[in-house]
């Protein structure tokens, strides 16, 4: 009998069952109830609502649901969720009761209105609902502000479809890049024009004014044009008409009143109790005026007290950390609805009941599934020739330092290519900017910009070597003086394969990584034209440390002594080389483990395959990765070491973008002699033979 029948029963009960977890709620507090404050600082659960993961465009039940881009959400009166699906679909999806997604409007990009697919959008962003179950879409590549009517029927509310900025009738006004949109009871719609910096407004009437904001981007309180605001992404409308705005490149939550005067309630590092605010890029609020805010890069999602004091609600360790929570919604319960853009996922959160046993932080996956596509690059390098060979001069995960002397201050989280200062750095895929901030640090060393899951980085962002911008696709502020002050590439802006990106600035090569914000992959994983590494791992050395970080320095017969009421840290000094490389360069390693082997060579039990604790598969977002990963005396030579050395910890694990402190416990095993060996891999599979042996006696 065929098993495929079987595996559609299945398939079809994992579908049902996702679709319950978020549409069949169990017994959760009611938080929205109006009579009930909303409570502060509880216990978050992160749920799975829809979305497998992978990009792409596919309707039908929420577990096998695909999105490329989801970013506005927002909850209809009956729990009907509407979904701003961008990138490559253009589309508003449905997620209804019943738990299957469908397509309510759009189809291809572009600028039509008219009946469900026959309508286009063209990159949609924040989503918002009047009364009477109409749908606002801040149409950001069209620059403007869309309405689709609960049967689907799609018409302009005003923008032209060039981007500009003017007031007045609908039909005439003009937006620049607008991503948030909100409105109020009276059916006001209120409009965050990111790219000009100002918060318009749309009455009744259809008429658009400008209710605050200046002609720069810049960080002031004040009434109507005298504010100004930074790359605002995100509105929420109380029911006092005062607009919250998340003032992405400011860190801050601004608040507009009805007459245009803007004030700052919360700003980054008001609280030291909680890492700084940082790039806010979705807004939520309750009916008592409780904010959850979403962080465009570090995965959290915040609950801000009406005080203004902060509670990580998730993100806080990276079993919960989302990549890009660009929409936020509250449903009737008063839980939260997160599109999660960089994952392609939709998830709930709400409360931990303890009471019907869910007290798992987490259910569902979180972060894009391992097998989510890489960017069909076609083995191109940013640089030219694409389709010849360049210089690999760092990996993923090697140790890096700072200028403060210290060598060991964060992680290595891409691929390192050679190149002149002055090159021209090339896109090496067809893609769509997705991030409101798709460049920046102008002139920085770490200047660059991200196109998809692609960033690009240690360039002259959309400037040649003269420092001159050809391609209005970039658009370079000025301060007040007329100096460069920032180079803008607005969310929707597509690029192809082998189209000039910037030049390569002082830091003489490209620095690519691949994969969302905190789920960055191994970038050699691209496959590029002529890369090769037929060179075996280099073991300088294996060290055992005690509790104090000091080697274990005793040995007899050539072994080494190691006590047994003690736990032991594992060190592992190596390196590699790949084809055609310069003979210094040395670079880091994919997989470390080990495994303990009798004096006769044969595995203790338990230690039958090696123990792998280090694989740089997926970048650990933790800062603090660096020192689980490496002991003391690592570093490279540009951070002040004579030599490079990575100087692994392999008693620790870091794989899968997780990490954990640990040590060898040789009490477990009884005195006698044995044989530490090491293995150490590089991502072509490459293993060490030579010196991955230390020969010990326990105590």
């Amino acid at each position: 009998m065929s098993r495929k029948p079987w595996l559609w029963a299945v398939a079809v009960l994992i579908a049902a069952a996702l679709a319950a977890t978020f549409f069949l709620v169990p017994k959760s507090p009611d938080l929205s109830a109006e009579s009930a404050p909303t409570p502060f600082g509880w216990t978050a659960q992160l749920r799975l609502a829809a979305g497998d993961g992978v990009r792409g465009m596919r309707n039908g039940p929420v577990a096998q649901a695909r999105f490329d881009d989801p970013y506005g959400v927002a909850v209809a009166a009956d729990g009907t969720l509407y979904v701003a699906d961008a990138g490559d679909n253009n589309r508003i999806r449905r997620i209804g009761t019943d738990g299957t997604v469908t397509t309510l409007a759009g189809f291809s990009e572009g600028f039509a209105d008219g009946d469900g697919t026959a309508a286009r959008l063209n990159t949609p962003s924040g989503l918002a609902l009047d009364g009477a179950g109409n749908l606002y879409v801040a149409d950001t590549g069209n620059h403007a502000i869309r309405r689709i009517t609960p049967l689907g029927m799609v018409s302009t509310v005003a923008g032209t479809g060039v981007a500009g900025l003017r007031d007045g009738a609908g039909s005439q006004a003009q937006f620049n890049g607008p991503i948030g949109v909100a409105v109020d009871g009276h059916g006001n719609i209120y409009v965050a024009d990111t790219y000009n910096d100002r918060i318009r407004k749309i009455d009744v009437q259809g008429r658009v004014s400008t209710l605050a904001g200046g002609e720069r981007p810049g960080n002031a309180d004040g009434m109507g044009a005298a504010a100004r605001f930074d790359t605002p992404t995100a509105l929420a409308v109380d029911a006092q008409g005062i607009i919250w705005v998340a003032d992405t490149r400011n860190n801050a939550i601004r608040r507009v009143a009805p007459d245009g005067t803007v004030t700052t309630p919360y700003y980054a590092g008001q609280d030291g109790a909680v890492r700084a605010l940082h790039r806010p890029m979705s807004l939520a609020l309750t009916h008592d005026g409780v904010l959850y805010v979403g962080e465009m890069s570090w995965g959290r999602v915040i609950q801000l007290s009406r005080d203004g004091r902060p509670h990580v609600l998730t993100g806080a360790t990276q079993a919960q950390r989302l990549s890009r929570p660009a929409g936020l919604a509250l449903d009737a319960r008063g839980a939260l609805l997160v599109a999660d853009a960089g994952s392609r996922r939709i998830h709930r959160i709400a409360p931990v009941d303890a009471a019907t046993g869910a007290v798992s932080p987490t259910l569902g996956a979180v972060g894009p599934a391992p097998e989510d596509p890489l960017p069909a690059t076609g083995g191109r390098w940013p640089l030219h020739p694409q389709d010849g060979w360049h210089e690999v001069v760092g990996t993923l995960g090697e140790v890096r330092g700072n200028y403060d002397n210290e060598s060991r201050d964060h992680l290595h989280g891409g691929l390192d290519i050679r190149g002149d200062v002055g090159a021209q750095v090339l896109a090496i895929a067809d893609g769509k900017v997705s991030s409101p901030s798709g460049a920046w640090g102008l002139d920085e060393l770490g200047e660059g910009m991200a196109i998809d899951g692609l960033n690009y980085i240690h360039m002259r962002v959309g400037r040649d070597a003269r420092d001159e911008v050809s391609d209005p696709r970039f658009q370079l502020l000025r301060d007040e003086a007329g100096a460069p002050e920032r180079m803008r590439v607005l969310r929707g802006t597509r690029f192809k394969a082998g189209e000039v990106l910037g030049t390569i600035n002082r830091m003489a090569h490209v620095h690519l990584s691949v994969g969302a914000s905190g789920y960055e992959r191994n970038a050699v994983a691209l496959g590029f034209t002529g890369y090769a590494d037929h060179y075996a791992p280099r073991i300088d050395g294996i060290e055992l440390l005690d509790a104090s970080e000091q080697p274990l320095a005793k040995r007899a017969d050539g072994r080494v002594l190691v006590p047994r009421g003690m736990g032991v840290q594992i060190v592992v000094d190596a390196w590699d080389q790949v084809d055609n490389n310069l003979p210094r360069r040395r670079l880091g390693l994919h997989a470390l483990g080990y495994q303990l082997l009798r004096a006769d060579g044969t595995p203790w039990p338990g230690y039958e395959t090696p123990r792998m604790t280090i694989e740089f598969n997926r970048m650990p977002a933790d800062p603090d990765a660096v020192k689980v990963t490496y002991a003391p005396g690592s570093g490279i030579t540009v951070h002040g070491s004579a030599q490079t050395h990575f100087k692994y910890v392999v008693s620790n694990t870091v794989r899968d973008g997780r990490l954990a402190t640990g040590a060898w416990r040789p009490d477990e095993l009884p005195a006698g002699d044995y044989t530490l060996r090491i293995t150490a891999i590089d991502y072509m599979g490459n293993a060490a033979s030579a010196g991955r042996d230390l020969r010990m006696a326990l105590e």
